[in-house]
């Protein structure tokens, strides 16, 4: 048999699909977007904030979805 090296996760312990940052940012990125749409049908000018914070939000998605893809390609050298 030939030797893999070592598991990133031990079996039986995959990772989650994606990681909770990323979700919570994904949540607050939709949220923010559904506050601006509200408060633009107001008439309201603070919905700039609330698109500028959803921008914020998917860039923070974006980076740990990323992230978390590039940690599970990686395995760590062990010499």
């Amino acid at each position: 048999m030939v030797d893999t090296g070592p598991q990133a996760f031990a079996p039986g312990q995959e990772p989650t699909p994606m990681p909770r940052l990323a979700l919570y940012a994904l949540l607050v990125c939709v949220l923010a977007v559904a506050a601006a749409v509200v408060s633009f049908v107001q008439g309201n000018w603070l919905g700039v904030v609330w698109i500028l914070l959803a921008g914020v939000a998917s860039n923070m998605a974006w980076y740990y979805m990323r992230k978390a893809k590039t940690g599970r390609e990686t395995r760590p050298v062990t010499g």
